[in-house]
Formats: structure tokens, sequence, C-alpha cells
């Protein structure tokens, strides 16, 4: 409205009758004529304008005010935003650009060394592999050995949710403590099978204070629904017994047994992929390769039938903080 009342006063230094009613386009109009000595008709020019204006809607008068006023503001915040682009320019600071080293030079010097063992580009046999990983330890603990398998699956899809167990013949390297929550029948043959932690009501006391010290939880059929208050303890941290991992069982002593000996649950992820430690680098590669091999061999079984492209991907071996190194596609 401030450009409207410039034009009114700039109107009447020229002596111009303005109408009560006339916008800012009549003024220009107006003030435009009266420079170049031009008869202005503002009787025609008002008439013109009452002829395009309506009642009500979108050419009434009040709505073609708004219009004209929501131009200007438009048009001033253009104006505020391209001078502060202008400032930003000047006060743009010029200068080399910075440096940024390798993702390899950011690394410690003990894992730049053992790298150096693997070739980026060539894909190597699992027994190549698994020795290479041996060597390739830049820790000074046992570390593990993982297995990193990218899948063609939707994890969205039930059918291609990839979840079963396999025990490993030599084991996975960690004490694994059991808890099994089962009646009192049970208990006996529990312990004799090496469980760690046995009870019902005194087990359940234990997850009130949310005390877990246990990796595994074997289950009756008959005691899971009393487990079903503890869903949101267990569930994240994946101790849930479940039917397809083995760990509901109506046979405790033998769930137990399989537990100990090195049977392990493995799932495909959000990304579908499947991250499983097949042993530790004390192994030696013969060992982890039986464990290996007995992996990819249940990894196959899991194949669903519904899946029409590539089941495996690509498929990776490393030590827990050593580099990966690509590996042949185990499963046909």
């Amino acid at each position: 409205m401030a450009k409207k009342a410039e034009l009114i006063e700039e109107a009447a230094k020229l002596k111009i009758e303005v109408p009560a009613k006339a916008t800012i386009a009549d003024l220009e109009s107006l003030i435009a004529d009266a420079k170049t000595k031009k008869p202005a008709a503002d009787k025609e020019v008002v008439a013109e304008r009452k002829a395009d204006v309506a009642k009500a809607g979108k050419r009434s008068e009040k709505a073609l005010e708004e219009a004209e006023e929501k131009a200007v503001k438009e048009a001033r915040k253009e104006a505020r935003e391209t001078s502060a682009q202008g400032d930003a320019v000047a006060h743009e600071k010029k200068g080399p650009a910075p440096k940024v080293r390798p993702l390899i030079e950011r690394r410690g010097k003990k894992f730049q060394a053992v790298a150096k063992l693997v070739e980026a580009a060539k894909v190597y046999t699992l027994g190549e592999a698994l020795e290479l990983a041996t060597k390739t330890n830049p820790s000074k603990f046992d570390a593990s050995v993982e297995v990193h398998v990218r899948l063609g699956v939707d994890p969205r899809q039930a059918d291609q949710n990839i979840r079963a167990t396999v025990t490993l013949p030599n084991g996975t390297g960690k004490t694994v403590r059991v808890a099994v929550f089962a009646p009192e029948t049970e208990h006996d043959a529990a312990k004799k099978a090496g469980a760690d932690i046995v009870g019902d009501e005194t087990f359940l006391k234990q997850l009130d204070k949310g005390e877990i010290a246990f990796d595994t939880l074997v289950s009756t059929p008959a005691y899971m629904p009393r487990l079903g208050k503890y869903a949101r303890l267990l569930g994240p941290k994946g101790l849930m017994p479940n039917p397809k991992s083995g760990t509901v069982a109506a046979d405790v002593a033998k769930a137990v047994t399989e537990a100990k000996a090195g049977k392990v649950e493995y799932r495909v992820d959000k990304q579908a992929t499947i991250h499983l430690s097949i042993g530790k680098v004390s192994f030696g590669a013969d060992k982890l390769e039986e464990n290996a091999r007995a992996f990819f061999g249940s990894l196959q079984s899991q194949k669903p039938s519904s899946l029409k492209g590539i089941y495996v991907k690509s498929t990776a071996i490393a030590t827990t903080m050593g580099p990966g190194i690509k590996v042949e596609n185990q499963v046909n």
C-alpha cells in the first residue's frame, strides 16, 4: 500500500483527480498519460475497471486489491532474497578446497599393514578367504570370523524373511549361557544337559527386576504364555524363545544340548543381509571352513520358492576388526 500512497502523492503534484476506488494500475496509467500530455480519461478508465469487477469471487474488488497487495509483498520478498544472496556471495571466503584423506589412510597402522595382504579387486575361494582371514586380524584378542551375505530377497515379504538355525560342527568359540523356563519335572534333565539357569517362579522374579544373565532362553510350549508380559524386555535383545530357532521345545534337555554344542540362529536384516560369526581366528582355516560350509548348506535350504531373481548377490568374510575379503558365491 506504500506504493499506492506514493502514486497518489505524485498524482496530486501533477494535479490529477484521482477516483476514490482507483487501483495501482489506474494510478500508474493516469500519471503516465499526464506525463505524456495525453488527455486522461479518468471516467473511461474507472468505467472499464468497474466493467471487469464482479460483485463476488476472484474478480471482486476486494479480491483484486488483495491480489495486488500479495504481488507487492512477493516483489519485496524477492528483492530481499536477491540482496541477501549477493551479500553471501560477497562474504564467501576464497581459498583452496579442504583435502580429505582416503579411508585407508584414516585407519590405524596395524589395519593398514594387514589390509595390504588383501587384493581389493580379487574374489577369493572360500578356503583362500578363511586362510587369509586368520592372517588379517589386527587386534590382540582372539577375534571372531564373520560371514556377511547380501541376499536378493525382500525382507518385507513373509515368505522371503529368512530366519533359521544351524549347528556349527566346531561351535562358535563362545561360552553360551543357557536358561531354562520349564516345570519342576524338567529341571533335573535341564541341569544334566548343562543349563546354567533353571527355574519357574524364581526365574520370573529375576525378569521382573530386569536381570538377564543368559545368552539363550529355552522354554516349553506350555510356559510360553507366561513369558508374554516380558516380550518388550526379551524381544529387542533377541532372547524371546521361538519355535523357528528351536528354543521352544517339549524336550528341554535336547534343546539345551544343541545350544551348548554350537547351535546358532541367523536372520536377514532390513537391508537383506545376513551377518553370522562362524568361529574364532584360533580355530584355524580347516575348522572355520567346516563351520562355513554348514552355514551355506543351511542357507541354501532356506531359499524361497517365490524368489525369481538372484538369491545370493555377494559374500564377504572378515574378522571383528579386520578388512573385508570378497568370496565366491557358495550358494547355487
